[in-house]
């Protein structure tokens, strides 16, 4: 059975979730502030690039998928999604502020509902916050009492960037942090009932405090994962010792497997530095230390510099164009936020270079932030009578690359991600290999 859901914030997260829902079966409405993000899928178009969505969009868009400014649709919605972003403060924590206020908008529109409705958290918030912050807003926005006239739930995303639909209409695990509303619990149940159906997809019914803890848990563990198999490429570098290989072999131990053991120029995004500095900060609130996580995030640092490192072992880069192939955090996204290019493009102009840059899609967002850098159409345009090359993101192009280098003015390159082939005449460093 359809249920009518609202998405609040159209972001990453909220665009992939408002279409796979409108997939699912249910009748969904976007809600968002900006106008021209409604109009766009209203239009059945996607104001973001993910692998997968627009065909969504196109196919329900003014049908089982609606957008609104407006918070019209929430009195009648059986669900509701907070998916609003939670920014890092310069201290590591995480500001609720934009949440918060979108919490005071939905509890508005409650006080008109008739029946009972569920607001779920798919927004990344530490343990407590939701109890601290976001129930009050809701009770006192709506006149109402959570745990009697509406829910409230969390809901972890486990979506990356780049295979976002995908993982979510073949999740690993769904976690529901309900409390033990069996209100909640059933409305999630038809809610997400294709997916378990399809899949058989593992359901973990817990608090929401430790589903909240969940999220935090897994991208922290992730991120260390990489500084840790990274750390030890850098000493496998340094023995000239292949860490891939390496690598191949630790993962095929069943504790430990072979995702995530890609060592290279390290981690970025919105969700590895956010939620690893958001649970450092929220550590520290309490009194407590984290060593761990702190070396995670300082090995993770520490990447692109040696990139540059190994650069200037061989060209002294002073005056001199330099590429850098790769400009969004990973392949498969235009996303720039946490990109490791920007510490590489920042130490390139610090030592004088000429930076010349390409990616497929990041290009244009990255402008605003480095107008001084020259952005080209291809790979071959950034070689082109450049003195060095450093590869930050494993787009497929780049491994396809060969003539072209023969056009720059000196054949070195620093590959951050093992994605170019050694070939004669040109210099190559692998930057863990």
């Amino acid at each position: 059975m359809s249920l009518d859901v609202s998405v609040v914030g159209s972001g990453y997260v909220g665009t992939t979730l408002a279409a796979c829902l409108a997939d699912l079966g249910h009748d969904v409405t976007a809600i968002d502030i900006d106008e021209a993000i409604v109009e766009q899928l209203n239009a059945g178009e996607s104001p973001i690039h993910e692998p997968g969505l627009s065909p969504l969009l196109t196919a329900y868009a003014g049908n089982s998928l609606r957008a609104s400014t407006a918070y019209d649709s929430v009195p009648d919605s059986d669900v509701v999604f907070l998916t609003i972003q939670t920014p890092a403060r310069e201290d590591g924590s995480i500001d609720v502020g934009p949440l918060r206020a979108a919490a005071e908008d939905v509890g508005a529109a409650l006080a008109d509902a008739d029946d009972y409705t569920l607001v779920v958290v798919k927004s990344t918030v530490t343990p407590g916050m939701t109890e601290e912050e976001l129930i009050p807003v809701l009770e006192a926005a709506s006149g109402k009492r959570e745990g009697e006239e509406f829910g409230v739930a969390v809901n972890p995303e486990f979506q990356s960037q780049g295979s976002a639909v995908d993982d979510f209409m073949s999740p690993d695990k769904i976690v529901l942090g309900t409390d033990g509303d069996e209100r909640a619990l059933d409305l999630f149940a038809r809610l997400y009932e294709p997916l378990v159906a399809e899949w058989e997809t593992p359901v973990v019914e817990t608090g929401r405090r430790e589903a909240a803890m969940v999220k935090y848990a897994n991208n922290v563990f992730l991120a260390s994962k990489i500084s840790l198999i990274n750390e030890l490429g850098n000493v496998c570098k340094e023995y000239g010792v292949d860490s891939y290989a390496v690598a191949d072999a630790v993962g095929m131990d069943d504790r430990i497997g072979a995702k995530f053991l890609r060592s290279g120029v390290g981690w970025g995004g919105s969700c590895f530095p956010k939620d690893t500095a958001a649970i450092i900060a929220a550590a520290r609130q309490v009194g407590y230390e984290p060593d761990l996580l702190e070396s995670v995030v300082g090995v993770n640092e520490k990447q692109p510099q040696r990139l540059l490192g190994l650069l200037d072992d061989h060209v002294d880069v002073d005056g001199k164009r330099v590429a850098v192939l790769g400009l969004a955090f990973k392949s498969g996204t235009d996303d720039i936020r946490g990109s490791r290019a920007k510490p590489v493009i920042e130490g390139l102009e610090a030592r004088g270079a000429d930076v010349v840059a390409y990616d497929p899609l990041a290009s244009d967002a990255m402008v605003a932030e480095y107008p001084d850098v020259e952005y080209v159409d291809g790979a071959s345009a950034a070689l082109e009578g450049a003195h060095g090359a450093l590869v930050v993101t494993d787009w497929d192009e780049f491994a396809a690359l060969d003539d072209e280098f023969d056009a720059m003015a000196e054949p070195v390159v620093v590959d951050g991600r093992r994605i170019i082939s050694r070939r004669e005449g040109l210099t190559y460093e692998g930057l863990t290999w």
